[in-house]
């Protein structure tokens, strides 16, 4: 009787290929998932008189405003370009993170 072929693939020396594949791209989805955490994105908004840092952790870390920005009786703008400049941090993050997602994906094997 021939060799079963569970599957499609093959034998255990087969399985056991897979499985060190699958432990290495696991690694290195862990350690991409620590470098995105620990870059840090940053952006502006109002020509530069509010500038904003975020973490890859999607953590607001720095605000700084141009002092000439704040004025008492238009605080509503200044709401405005803190709001864009945050929002526009957290983009950048969020597409690096779907750039290394997706740059890893074709050695998935479809698995997403």
């Amino acid at each position: 009787m021939g060799r079963q072929n569970f599957g499609g693939f093959g034998g255990g020396a087969n399985m056991q290929q897979l499985m060190r594949q699958a432990q290495k791209m696991q690694q290195q989805m862990q350690e991409a998932q620590e470098r995105l955490d620990e870059a840090e994105y940053e952006a502006t908004a109002g020509g530069g008189m509010v500038s904003v840092k975020v973490s890859g952790k999607r953590e607001l870390t720095a605000i700084t405003i141009d002092p000439q920005v704040v004025d008492p009786d238009d605080i509503e703008m200044l709401q405005d370009l803190v709001m864009a400049a945050v929002n526009e941090a957290l983009r950048k993050g969020e597409e690096a993170r779907e750039t290394a997602m997706n740059r890893m994906a074709p050695g998935m094997g479809g698995l997403f």
